[in-house]
């Protein structure tokens, strides 16, 4: 049974981390340094989107299996950066490497912040050496890890469970993320911005790789906020495997731990999309294939009316309708339901192609509905067996603000 903690990425055997101000943040700390105790396999989903910061290209060319340290910076993406970014992104690793006596190989590498600009190297420099210099365990340590990938995040993104594997070992999962802006991840294996790191001391070999694609497809891969997929999008699992279990690839009481934290990750991330008032959860049920539910579910919190319609509390229904039309998914119009769920309401809004309601007190029951933290549209397309979960959040005038003065 998973059992949900408090705790970060520190919490598995082995893991340690720090966070510091360098100095590319005028006050705020910008940098930190993950580290296990040993090499851990490392599983990595990286953006699908062809413009790749040069994190993300240096990570992908040398697609290590093995990680001992990961070092992330925020306040500048090194994206757009061409053949400097790149080498700034292996003088990062090498950096490390040279600190914590590591193959630059095993040392990951994360970016955050503003495109466009080039890193200054020296202030980086100077924060990889404090980093590694306090790397420690524990709530605090895991705390100052969390502030310093921040950008427009308000809060820390964070989650940990421990799970008892089949075999009897307790093994740790810790996680942490940072996102609020320009998401949309499509990360895949081997191939604003999400940073995430997870952190397990169970034993994991190769052949998890396909396991962890699909937690990722069920979960980071469903979050949206604006429908932007970011150039810097990395999300890494180490598995140092310090619990002395067997190999959990197929164990399923793993599997079921690690795909709860990061879907309460996910989540997280919708909740905190920037300028957001209200979490927006879409189930789809009833659909033909697995694609046809994700795609609905992705093209319905990515509508801005739909958006614009959950930040107002309107209850414009038709705009989830248009957003299902839109999809490209199948379905029959008479075989759909459509309901509002917020709260303790649940609201039946559309059946069989038609309105469940007509009368002006049935639609305020609905805005009853819709005026709650979390807002929930359930769609039976009755076309098939296949669901799918996403999460959003709503469009507020606050959105716009943050991102038109986000370079200045």
């Amino acid at each position: 049974m998973v059992e949900i903690i408090d705790g970060g990425v520190t919490t598995p055997q082995g893991f340690k981390a720090a966070g510091v101000h360098s100095g590319v943040k005028y006050r705020s700390l910008d940098l930190a340094v993950l580290y296990s105790e040993v090499p851990a396999s490392a599983f990595v989903g990286y953006t699908s989107n062809n413009v790749k910061a040069a994190p993300v290209q240096v990570m992908m060319r040398e697609n290590s299996p093995k990680l001992q340290a990961v070092v992330v910076n925020s306040g500048n993406a090194n994206a757009l950066t061409g053949r400097r970014g790149i080498e700034d992104a292996l003088a990062m690793k090498q950096a490390v490497a040279a600190e914590l006596s590591l193959d630059p190989v095993t040392v990951g590498v994360m970016s955050t912040g503003l495109i466009g600009r080039f890193m200054d190297m020296h202030k980086v420099r100077y924060g990889i050496s404090r980093a590694c210099r306090e790397l420690s365990q524990g709530r605090e340590a895991d705390g100052l890890l969390a502030e310093a990938i921040m950008t427009t995040d308000t809060i820390k993104k964070e989650c940990s469970a421990r799970v008892r594997l089949s075999d009897g070992t307790l093994v740790y999962i810790g996680a942490i993320s940072k996102g609020s802006g320009m998401i949309a991840p499509h990360m895949q294996v081997l191939h604003g911005t999400t940073l995430s790191l997870v952190t397990t001391d169970a034993n994991l070999s190769p052949e998890f790789l396909p396991t962890w694609q699909s937690i990722l497809d069920d979960s980071m891969n469903m979050v949206s906020v604006d429908g932007d997929q970011s150039t810097n999008d990395t999300c890494i699992l180490m598995a140092n495997g310090m619990s002395k279990g067997a190999v959990a690839d197929k164990d399923p009481e793993f599997i079921e731990a690690l795909r709860t934290v990061m879907t309460k990750i996910a989540r997280t991330i919708a909740m905190d999309g920037e300028g957001a008032t209200k979490l927006i959860e879409v189930q789809v049920t009833g659909a033909e294939t697995k694609d046809d539910a994700r795609k609905l579910v992705k093209t319905i919190i990515n509508s801005p009316l739909v958006k614009s319609a959950i930040f107002g509390s309107d209850p414009n229904y038709g705009r989830i309708m248009m957003a299902l039309g839109n999809s490209g998914c199948k379905f029959v119009l008479e075989d759909v339901r459509l309901t509002i769920k917020g709260g303790d309401m649940e609201v039946p809004i559309l059946d069989s192609g038609a309105p469940v309601f007509q009368d002006e007190r049935s639609v305020e029951v609905v805005r009853m509905a819709m005026d709650n933290k979390e807002v929930t549209i359930a769609v039976d397309l009755g076309a098939g067996s296949e669901t799918a979960t996403g999460w959003g959040c709503d469009l507020t005038y606050d959105y716009v603000r943050i991102n038109a003065e986000y370079a200045t």
